[in-house]
C-alpha cells in the first residue's frame, strides 16, 4: 500500500515552492494524519484502532526535518523541508533517493492538507504497511522512535574483520 496522501490530484505548480518548517513538524503531522485517520482510513481493514497517529524523533539533519510516523496502518520514515529550505515542487509518488547516516533510502513524494486546506510536500518511505498485528501500541511507539534513531544513525563497522570479503581473504584471516 502507498502510505503517501495526496489530496491534489493535478500536478503541482512549477512555479510554487515548498518552504520548509521553522519547528518540528511533529504536530502539524499528527493533526494532519489525524485527520486522515478519521476521515479516510478508519474503516479499512488493516486499521489497528487501539494505535494512535504520533510523529517520532523528528530533528534537523542536513537543515531537513527527519524522523518516523506512526499511524494505524503504517509506519514510515519522513523528511520535510527545514527552517529557510525551499524544496522543488514534486508529483506525488515521485521517487527520490537520499543518503542518510544508515545508508541510501529511497523516498516517495506525498502531500496532505493542514487544516486549512493547504496542501505540504513531505517524503516517505514505508517502514511497515501494513502494521504488524501483533505489535501493541507502546510497542509500535518504541519501534516508531527507535526507528527514527536509527536512521540517523551512523553504522558501525567492526574493524577486526576484514574489508575484503573475498574468498582468499577470509581463508587468510583463519589461518592467522
Amino acid at each position: 500500500m502507498n502510505d503517501s496522501v495526496s489530496v491534489a490530484s493535478s500536478a503541482p505548480d512549477a512555479t510554487a515552492e515548498v518552504a520548509g518548517f521553522s519547528v518540528s513538524p511533529a504536530g502539524w503531522l499528527e493533526a494532519a494524519f489525524s485527520r486522515v485517520a478519521r476521515n479516510q482510513m478508519c474503516e479499512l481493514p488493516f486499521y489497528r484502532a487501539g494505535i494512535q497517529v504520533q510523529a517520532c524523533g523528528f530533528t534537523l539533519f542536513e537543515q531537513q526535518w527527519v524522523g518516523c510516523l506512526l499511524t494505524p496502518w503504517t509506519l514510515s520514515l519522513l523528511v520535510l523541508p527545514g527552517p529557510g529550505q525551499i524544496w522543488r515542487p514534486q508529483m506525488p509518488g515521485e521517487r527520490l533517493a537520499l543518503q542518510l547516516p544508515c545508508g541510501n533510502v529511497t523516498f516517495l513524494s506525498g502531500e496532505i492538507a493542514d487544516d486549512s486546506g493547504n496542501a505540504r510536500q513531505y517524503l516517505s518511505c514505508s517502514l511497515m504497511s501494513p502494521l504488524d498485528s501483533s505489535l501493541t501500541p507502546a510497542q509500535a511507539v518504541t519501534l516508531a522512535q527507535q526507528s527514527a534513531r536509527m536512521a540517523l544513525s551512523l553504522p558501525v563497522l567492526n574493524t577486526d574483520h576484514p574489508t575484503d570479503l573475498s574468498r582468499r581473504e577470509l581463508f587468510r584471516r583463519r589461518s592467522e
